[in-house]
């Protein structure tokens, strides 16, 4: 993501609440301190269907906006 971020192409990384800090210190460490998270409720793994629609229910915002954000 890091690299991508750098060509100027539009990027996120999906991060749950627990893992936000280690994501913005991670994307500080490639040189990407701007990277988006978009950050879901926690846990993403060993989670139902349901579960998971509503992760995308709240990361899906997030990525509508930065999309706007970013467009030409």
């Amino acid at each position: 993501m890091a690299e991508l971020r750098k060509r100027g192409l539009i990027t996120a990384v999906v991060c749950s609440d627990p893992f936000l800090k280690l994501g913005q210190a991670q994307a500080r460490t490639f040189g990407v301190p701007d990277l988006p998270l978009l950050r879901i409720p926690h846990p993403l793994g060993g989670i139902d269907l349901a579960q998971v629609k509503s992760r995308v229910e709240a990361a899906l915002p997030q990525l509508v906006a930065l999309v706007k954000e970013h467009a030409p």
